[in-house]
């Protein structure tokens, strides 16, 4: 085990916002069908925020779930990490108006960066933060308003993506109330990885301070999510399969072993390439991104939370996350539960 203290999660929750947009929605707002999605992404609906609805509320709805579940008051939080493409602004962090908004007074915040990994990168961090007796708890956030950055127009990738927000509570395995003390090892080992020189192939290019948004560029949709979905599918596919074989050597585990894969919910073709890669045990494969979309960030924690409360997740059971992103970002992390 790579911790000083065993970390455990303790409390997961998942919010999803109100309005579901149908694949026959979109039939009517670009030239796409039901079949033509379903067939190269296997999503039939995605859940979109309200205009008036931020990535903090999102985060906040979920926390509050995770939280209940823990045991733990907010006041005991020692950090909230929040991954997140799209923040409510870019100064504060999402994370601070979370504190505020939740009640964890005594936490240290902040948000990072990773795009679809960003979760698995956060729950890292935290591992590392509670496992060293910095803190005891922390409070770890993935959410994302995709609609938001999402170009309507773009049939190719208006149909993939949608809002949503999950959350864990980790906590030092000697300090956890009572009822979440077990034996098991908690967060075991995490992969991750990233390669710069593939930046060009899933992007935003408008509005940080390489291409500010002007009046001259604004009709060029910079500010929307460009990707080269040929390219990303075959690096998404060698990387999570690569990072999550070398997670399951370091844990000393087989997939076998494992009771629940949890992937990135990007595209079903991407999940069913990478079961085949691990003996066809797309049985193992916890999978609803035919009902939420790619949610990028909070993909991981909301399927996360859906398998812990539909008894899929149990204690005692090992568990294989394995994420993807723009970045190219990438990773994988073993937890037994």
């Amino acid at each position: 085990m790579n911790s000083q203290r065993r970390v455990l999660i303790i409390g997961t929750g998942s919010y999803l916002p109100q309005r579901v947009l149908t694949n026959a929605d979109l039939e009517k707002m670009v030239e796409t069908s039901d079949e033509w999605i379903v067939t190269r992404s296997g999503i039939k609906e995605r859940h979109i925020a309200r205009p008036d609805e931020p990535t903090s509320e999102m985060c906040a709805s979920a926390a509050r779930l995770a939280i209940e579940q823990s045991g733990l008051s907010p006041a005991e939080l020692g950090a909230i990490i929040v991954a997140t493409i799209t923040p409510d602004m870019p100064l504060p962090s999402t994370a601070c108006f979370v504190q505020e908004k939740i009640g964890a007074k005594n936490a240290f915040c902040f948000d990072l960066q990773a795009a679809c990994s960003g979760f698995l990168y956060g729950l890292e961090i935290a591992r590392q933060f509670v496992s060293s007796g910095f803190i005891n708890s922390a409070l770890v956030i993935g959410a994302e308003k995709l609609s938001y950055i999402t170009d309507w127009k773009d049939r190719s990738t208006c149909v993939l993506f949608g809002d949503g927000a999950g959350a864990v509570v980790v906590c030092a395995a000697d300090t956890a109330p009572e009822k979440h003390r077990r034996n098991s090892r908690g967060i075991m080992h995490t992969v991750m990885g990233s390669d710069g020189a593939l930046a060009d192939l899933l992007t935003v290019p408008g509005g940080g301070t390489r291409t500010p948004l002007t009046e001259a560029n604004i009709g060029e949709r910079l500010q929307y999510i460009k990707m080269n979905g040929k390219e990303v599918f075959k690096h998404a596919v060698r990387c999570m399969c690569d990072a999550g074989q070398q997670v399951l050597d370091l844990s000393g585990l087989t997939i076998n072993e494992i009771s629940c894969v949890i992937p990135h919910q990007a595209n079903i073709r991407i999940i069913n390439a990478i079961a085949e890669r691990f003996n066809n045990c797309i049985d193992k494969f916890y999978i609803n991104l035919e009902r939420v979309g790619n949610m990028s960030a909070a993909s991981v924690p909301v399927a996360m939370d859906e398998a812990v409360r539909k008894g899929r997740i149990k204690n005692g059971d090992k568990v294989l996350l394995i994420v993807f992103g723009g970045g190219f970002t990438w990773g994988a992390m073993t937890i037994e539960w």
